[in-house]
């Protein structure tokens, strides 16, 4: 009897779509074994072969796990810092290997996904997807008709211009303004570096959305595990998985 797993089977079991999925990418050329491009009824050994879709390494022979973290401020987002600086995964109580999809700066809340799918991380932080990130953002300064124009449009910064942006003026006074800001992009600092291009010192970011999902029922330090259906439209986020 041949040794290891269908790679199809394997690779629907990792979550990455249903068998007849699998069959297809395999069969497109995007699947590689050990640095093989693989055949449709190629058999694998999920604890010691490396396998890619299009190129990005799959972890075939762990559970994958997913949480919503509401991250409080003073927390840096990576898996360890060395220097000694609490970590958001300090206020994760799991076992096993886990880490942040993409960052959020030390200052600035709100929703942060966890997890150990490496390759849905890829996919869900690759700029093709362009997904949503919202934003509610309080900020000193009076923004104008025309700067509330230019954050919709584009702002100029280093690496090139900004894509466009929704932004609601949620209330402003003499001492400053409150925005909703929804972006699709993941520039570093990027809603503070276009506030600031237009005038605003931000004093407060919350991260309030990414993709379909909120903060509801997720208290300030607090996570929770995202159900099926949530990992389902994360996955379609990213290309359908792949």
């Amino acid at each position: 009897m041949p040794e290891g797993e269908r790679l199809q089977k394997a690779l629907a079991a990792a979550g990455l779509g249903s068998r007849r999925r699998c069959e297809a990418m395999i069969e497109s050329g995007r699947v590689s074994v050990n640095g093989r491009t693989a055949a449709l009824g190629d058999r694998v050994d999920v604890s010691r072969d490396r396998v890619c879709v299009d190129g990005v390494p799959v972890e075939l022979e762990v559970t994958k796990r997913y949480y919503l973290l509401n991250k409080p401020a003073g927390y840096i987002t990576t898996v360890k810092d060395t220097r000694g600086r609490a970590t958001v995964m300090d206020l994760i109580h799991e076992e096993g290997r886990l880490f942040p999809v993409g960052r959020l700066d030390r200052d600035t809340r709100g929703l942060l996904l966890i997890t150990n799918d490496g390759y849905l991380s890829h996919m869900l932080m690759h700029p093709s997807h362009g997904v949503e990130k919202t934003y509610v953002v309080r900020a000193r300064g009076r923004l104008s008709a025309r700067g509330l124009s230019r954050l919709r449009g584009g702002i100029p910064l280093e690496e090139g211009t900004t894509a466009e942006a929704k932004v609601k003026v949620l209330g402003q006074d003499a001492e400053g303004c409150l925005l909703e800001m929804t972006i699709h992009e993941g520039r570093k600092r990027q809603v503070r570096r276009m506030c600031a291009a237009v005038g605003l010192e931000v004093v407060d970011l919350v991260r309030t959305r990414f993709g379909p999902l909120d903060l509801k029922g997720v208290e300030e330090g607090s996570y929770r595990p995202l159900g099926e259906g949530e990992v389902r439209k994360l996955r379609d986020l990213g290309g359908g998985g792949p």
